[in-house]
Parts: C-alpha cells; sequence; structure tokens
C-alpha cells in the first residue's frame, strides 16, 4: 500500500517565506531582491527609487503619438468626413483635452496610490499576493497603471511588427511578465511625469469592442462628447470598460446590468478616494446606465462599408493610397500607413457631384429594377484632373452578403480594374470626337467633304508598319440605315455616322487616332492600365469597339471641355501625417495636350450634334450651352459623355457589366423598348447629372465656349442640317 504524500500545512514562517519570494520575483526578478526586505512600504518604494537608475529601457517607444492612429478621408471641402480606416480605432489627445472627471475615474479604479509610487505598487503587489496565494482567491496580478501601460504598449508594438512571439511574451500569464514590466515600469517613472504616463494610459487602453481604443473614441462612441466634456458618470462608465472590454462594452443591451454594477464600483471608489462628494456619487450611481447613452454607431463603423453613397469613390481613394508609391516602398507598408498612421486625406470629391451622380444613376435604372442592369456615372474637373465623384445603380457592399445579392458589390465599375473596377465597357459612339481631334491634328479641315462607301480594305488604314488585322475587307454600316455619296467630317460626327468614321481613318490611317487618344488620356482598363498602340488597335475602334471605365471616358472629354489640357486623374488634394507633416501624393501631370483650336472645334461640333444630331436629348436647362455625344454598342450597352467648360466632364454608361446580355426587348425602369439606344437611357441620366450638379454647387452659365478654329474649318462655320435628328439603328453609335 503505497504512503500518500503528507500534506505541507501553510504556516506563518512558511506564508512569510513565499510572500517574500513573490514580492522579491515581482519586483527585481531575483536582482538586488535584498534591498526589498525591509520592514514598511516606504522603504519598499525607496528601494525601488535606487534601484531605479540602473534599469535600461530599450527598443521601447512609448511617445503616445506613435500609437496606431486611425485615418480620416475627408471630402474636398475638408470637413465632410466620407470614412476611417483603422486597425486600432483610436484618437489620440493630450491630457489637457481629457477631463478631470476621466482622470480621476480611471486612477480610482486602476492604482489609487498611482501619484505616490514609483512604477510598481508594492502594497498593491502584497495585497495581490495574499488574495491569490494565502485566500486562494481570484487572481490578481497588482499591477500599477504605469505596468498597464507597459503592458498595452509592449503588445501595440509586437502587434504593429507582426511579431506573434512579442506579443506572446507581452500577454503571458507568468511572474516573468510581470517582472520586466515592473522593471520597465520603475525606469518609466524616471523619465516621464505622472501626468505623461496617465496620458498615455488614456490614449492605449481598449475602452469597448470592436477595436475601439483611447478615451477620446469612447467618449464619442458611448455619450457623442469630446473626452474634455466627459462627466463623473459618463467617466465612471468608460474607466469600468477597460477590466472587461467585451463583457463591460454599455452599447450591448445584455452588458448593461452588467455595466452599470462596474461603473457604480467607480463611482464608489470615486467618493472613497475622496474625487468626488457624496452628492455626485449619489446622483449619477442613480442613474440607469441606459438612459445615459448616447450611442454612435459612426464612431465604430470603419473603411467604405461605412461611407454611404460615398463607398465607391472612398473605395478609389484607398485603391489609390495602396498603389501609389508616395506612400510606402511595399504594398504592405502603404496598407500600414493608411489602418494605424494617423493620416488626415483630403479628397477631391464634391459632395455635390458625387450625391447628383449617385441619384442620376438610380432615377435611370432603380436598384432593385427587375431588369438587373448597371448604371454607372463619372465625373471629373477638366483642368485639374479631380476626380468630383461616381454614380452606380448599385449599394457597395464588400462583406459576404454581397454574393447572393446583386443589389450590392464591392466591385467599383466606374473605374479600372487596378484601382478596383472590371474589365471596362464598351464605349460606342462617344469614342468618335477622338477621330475628329486626329483629323484635325493632321492639320485636316473638319468641313472637307469625304467620299463615302460600306467596304473598306483593312490594308488601307495601314501606317508605320501597320499592315491590318482580321481579314481583308471591313463591312461598315450606319445605325439609321443612310449612307451620303460625300459627308464632311462635322457632319459624320453630328449624325454619328459610322462610314464617315471609316472614311477619316482610310485617309490619314490608324497612328494618328492612337496617337490622339493616348493624347486625351485613353487607356484600357485592365490591371495594366496600358496605352493604346498599334499591336492593339483594330479598325474598328474608330467607331468604339474598345472598352474603357468611365473615369476614363469623363477624362477624355474633359481634355477638349479644358481647351485642350489633358491630366491625370487624381482622387487627393493633400494628405497630412498625424505629426503635420503634408506627404506627397500622385500629380495631375496636367499639361497641354492638343492645341486650343483642336478643342475648341471638336467642342462646336459637339455642340452642334446637341442642337440639331443625335444628342438633341442632352440639352441642358436654363439655355446652357451642351457639349455632349450619344453611343449606343450594338444591342449591349448604351453612353453619353460630355462636359460644362473648365466645370465638370462625365460620362454615362447603361448595360450589363457582367457580361452580353441584351438590352432589347426589355422593360427598363417601367419603359419598353424593342431596341434601346442612349438616347433613351444614358442621355438622360447625364442631363439629369449635369443639370443637378450645375445647380447644387451654383456653377454659372458661360456660353463663350466651343468657337470653331478657321484653321480647322476652311473658313466654314457650319454647314447647313440635314438627315435624321436622332440616333436610330443599333450598329455603332
Amino acid at each position: 500500500m503505497k504512503t500518500m504524500p503528507r500534506t505541507r500545512k501553510l504556516t506563518v514562517k512558511r506564508v512569510l517565506a513565499l510572500l517574500l519570494a513573490y514580492v522579491t520575483l515581482c519586483v527585481t526578478g531575483g536582482v538586488v531582491g535584498g534591498l526589498l526586505f525591509v520592514p514598511s512600504v516606504v522603504g519598499l518604494n525607496g528601494a525601488a527609487r535606487v534601484m531605479g537608475p540602473s534599469l535600461r529601457v530599450e527598443g521601447i517607444d512609448f511617445d503616445v503619438t506613435s500609437l496606431p492612429q486611425k485615418s480620416n478621408i475627408y471630402a474636398s471641402d475638408g470637413t465632410t468626413l466620407i470614412a476611417s480606416y483603422y486597425a486600432q480605432n483610436r484618437t489620440v489627445v493630450p491630457l489637457r483635452k481629457i477631463s478631470k472627471p476621466m482622470q480621476q475615474a480611471v486612477v480610482a479604479r486602476e492604482d489609487k496610490r498611482f501619484f505616490e509610487h514609483n512604477g510598481v505598487d508594492v502594497q498593491g503587489v502584497l495585497r495581490a499576493f495574499v488574495q491569490t496565494f494565502v485566500r486562494h482567491g481570484d487572481t490578481q496580478g497588482g499591477s500599477s497603471l504605469t505596468q498597464q501601460y507597459v503592458k498595452n504598449v509592449l503588445l501595440s508594438q509586437a502587434h504593429e511588427k507582426d511579431d506573434p512571439i512579442a506579443e506572446y511574451h507581452a500577454s503571458e500569464d507568468t511572474i516573468a511578465r510581470k517582472v520586466r514590466e515592473m522593471l520597465i515600469a520603475v525606469q518609466m517613472e524616471k523619465q516621464y511625469s505622472k501626468g505623461e504616463i496617465l496620458q498615455g494610459y488614456l490614449n492605449i487602453a481598449q475602452f469597448g469592442r470592436n477595436n475601439l481604443y483611447g478615451v477620446e473614441t469612447a467618449a464619442k462612441r458611448y455619450f457623442n462628447v469630446s473626452a474634455a466634456d466627459l462627466n463623473i458618470g459618463q467617466a465612471a462608465t468608460i474607466a469600468a470598460i477597460t477590466k472587461n472590454p467585451v463583457r463591460y462594452d454599455p452599447s450591448v443591451p445584455d452588458n448593461q446590468p452588467e455595466a452599470q454594477r462596474q461603473r457604480n464600483i467607480v463611482l464608489d471608489l470615486m467618493l472613497e478616494q475622496n474625487y468626488i462628494s457624496k452628492a455626485d456619487h449619489d446622483k449619477f450611481r442613480a442613474e440607469p446606465i441606459a438612459g445615459t447613452l448616447n450611442l454612435q454607431d459612426s464612431a465604430t463603423q470603419i473603411g467604405c462599408q461605412a461611407a454611404g453613397d460615398a463607398a465607391f469613390f472612398c473605395d478609389y481613394v484607398t485603391k489609390k493610397i495602396v498603389n501609389s508609391k508616395e506612400f510606402g516602398k511595399t504594398e504592405a507598408d502603404r496598407e500600414k500607413l493608411l489602418t494605424e498612421g494617423g493620416l488626415n486625406i483630403y479628397t477631391t470629391l464634391d459632395v455635390h457631384a458625387n450625391e447628383a451622380a449617385m441619384n442620376a444613376a438610380r432615377q435611370a435604372i432603380p436598384v432593385n429594377d427587375p431588369s438587373g442592369f448597371e448604371v454607372s456615372i463619372a465625373a471629373i474637373k477638366p483642368g485639374t484632373g479631380e476626380v468630383l465623384g461616381f454614380g452606380s445603380n448599385r449599394i457597395y457592399d464588400a462583406t459576404d452578403a454581397a454574393r447572393n445579392d446583386p443589389t450590392r458589390t464591392s466591385m467599383n465599375y466606374q473605374v479600372d480594374a487596378r484601382d478596383g473596377g472590371g474589365n471596362g465597357w464598351n464605349v460606342g459612339s462617344t469614342w468618335k470626337p477622338i477621330n475628329m481631334v486626329a483629323w484635325m491634328m493632321q492639320g485636316r479641315s473638319v468641313n472637307q467633304p469625304l467620299r463615302t462607301q460600306r467596304s473598306f480594305p483593312v490594308g488601307s488604314f495601314a501606317c508605320k508598319g501597320y499592315s491590318g488585322l482580321l481579314g481583308s475587307s471591313w463591312q461598315v454600316g450606319n445605325a439609321d440605315g443612310f449612307y451620303p455619296g460625300s459627308e464632311s467630317p462635322l457632319e459624320g460626327l453630328v449624325r454619328s455616322h459610322n462610314t464617315t468614321q471609316a472614311e477619316m481613318i482610310q485617309q490619314m490611317g490608324l497612328c494618328p487616332v492612337v496617337d490622339a487618344a493616348n493624347a486625351m488620356g485613353y487607356h484600357n482598363s485592365s490591371i495594366a492600365g496600358e496605352k493604346l498602340t498599334l499591336d492593339n488597335a483594330q479598325p474598328s475602334m474608330v467607331i468604339g469597339s474598345v472598352n474603357a471605365s468611365p473615369l476614363t471616358m469623363a477624362n477624355v472629354y474633359a481634355t477638349i471641355g479644358a481647351n485642350g489640357v489633358e491630366c491625370t486623374p487624381i482622387a487627393l488634394k493633400r494628405v497630412v501625417s498625424k505629426e503635420g507633416k503634408e506627404l506627397k501624393v500622385p500629380p495631375a501631370n496636367c499639361h497641354q495636350a492638343i492645341e486650343p483650336g483642336i478643342a475648341q472645334t471638336v467642342a462646336y461640333a459637339m455642340n452642334q450634334g446637341a442642337l440639331r444630331g443625335e444628342a438633341k436629348p442632352a440639352q441642358l436647362a436654363n439655355g446652357r450651352k451642351t457639349f455632349a455625344k450619344t453611343g449606343t454598342n450594338e444591342e449591349w450597352a448604351v453612353s453619353t459623355a460630355g462636359f460644362v467648360p473648365n466645370q465638370v466632364a462625365a460620362f454615362v454608361v447603361a448595360g450589363s457589366a457582367k457580361g452580353l446580355v441584351s438590352l432589347n426587348n426589355k422593360t427598363i425602369n417601367g419603359q419598353y423598348h424593342s431596341i434601346w439606344y442612349g438616347s433613351y437611357l444614358a442621355t438622360p441620366a447625364w442631363k439629369n447629372f449635369m443639370d443637378t450638379y450645375t445647380a447644387a454647387a451654383g456653377i454659372p452659365i458661360d456660353n463663350n465656349y466651343g468657337n470653331p478654329d478657321s484653321k480647322y474649318t476652311g473658313g466654314q462655320a457650319q454647314q447647313p442640317a440635314n438627315g435624321p435628328q436622332q440616333e436610330r439603328g443599333h450598329t455603332q453609335q
């Protein structure tokens, strides 16, 4: 029979030995432990002061401004908040902007001798030892507020460095971790004032679920006030949360009874420590916690998911930051800067333009329309490259819920694939002004009579070694069924005749068209975003058989509307770091791409199309001069593009973004057409956007633009109006 091991009795001598070992380990880790073996608390704290100079804190940054902070994205007005991005939802504030009750509440709750000890509260350590080892109660650490700050900083820096081992050691439940915290805390107290340490703790501590950090964010979340305005009851509520940020978060209804009990404990401690009067204690203790809350969801909403109708633009901004080398060497560096860098990002978003674009898209085809077709709108300011806003009849949703809901998507169909978009839309006849620019760049007159035909040898488009592709001949038709024997480039654009476009290109070759397109800002919508080359050029591109994003086409038209000045689209005006330093942003690179006379002449031709041609339904309100061009790509997509000179250029397209789905014989937004044209769907949406935005933004009417240059008209102002007044048919138009 085995003898049972004898239980060792917890004698006074053994308790004293354990206590001394515990304090020795906790405060010194076995180093100069004898210094603490003195009979009084004063002696123990004095010993801490003695050993302090021998300690060193290396590689740890306790500067409160170095904490991960959320980045805010603002509209062009500099005040309208679009969205916030963060790994830790935190806004750092100085101690002077944190109310006295808040400071007192956290000291009362976490470390009542904070202003007396030198980093390690030896009385707290002894109390924790007795509770844990003698009474066998709940495990207690006896950590001072300074130690807790140290722990939070170590965790934060380990997380920032993506160091899971360091993160584990910063939070492991061991005496070794306690020892490290104590040693660093003692050294910290020599380097930083009590106020600096308290400020650091209040900014780094977690005060709720969903990555809610720092007292300023907590004040906004729970009470919709700044930390400077927190009263006694509010401060006690927030101070209580840190013990268990998930369980004591009062925004969760099931948590509120316990959150109230914890708040009352803090109020009791504040009274006990003479921070508040008995009257204030009783007053705030009597308040039901639910009645004190003024919850703000915006304080915890993260990223573009919370940006509402500005979400697609927000997504474009974030992609620009992550893709731009100005913000870091690697994509990971740039993502970290966005989520932790505390940036203030001031964008080009015009709230009036974005709202008008979203409304115009959804009025053209409602979100829940049974047809399921998409509408995409992009708007840009000519001469600046500033992207003003996007329109979509879809709801931005980057969650898994969007997979089974066709009305929701995170795909930004308004931009290139590299910026979060798709493969682009077929542009149809909105391409044709590019052909006219190319024609004039060759020194030709837009009133030159051209013999038109319907069949063209592919080899006749040759230039610079280009010999043509895809067969020996190209058969071209006009949507309206009208084939004039002779027609000028001007009338060919007004009537949107394909045969005239083909004849123009046959005379000058494809090379000038490629050059003009690139000069005006065209590129494909792929990830590479390549410019047009002869290797990927086809004769049919001159009637719009190419794909581009709405933003790209809006930018092409902005070049015409800015007297020939082309700019790279930009979304960022200023980016300011948390230190207040302005960071370099991607430039617009604005430059004179085509002659002003060419821009003015093609604008004149577009206006003629709006006065007496297929773009007539685009006429803007109040007699504002209209510069627009419609497009129809067979039965798959319809579009309209145009501009208000030097103010706004916009491109609108409607169709299926998911593949070739015929618009014809469909009921869209309650209207049925056997054949849908740009003037039926895209043009009204374009006009709606332009009229609404120019009115909301107070853009004055200036009808002095669009004066043709005699150099390119042969001295003729215009030709007589003949032929159809509205586009018909379903060939490229």
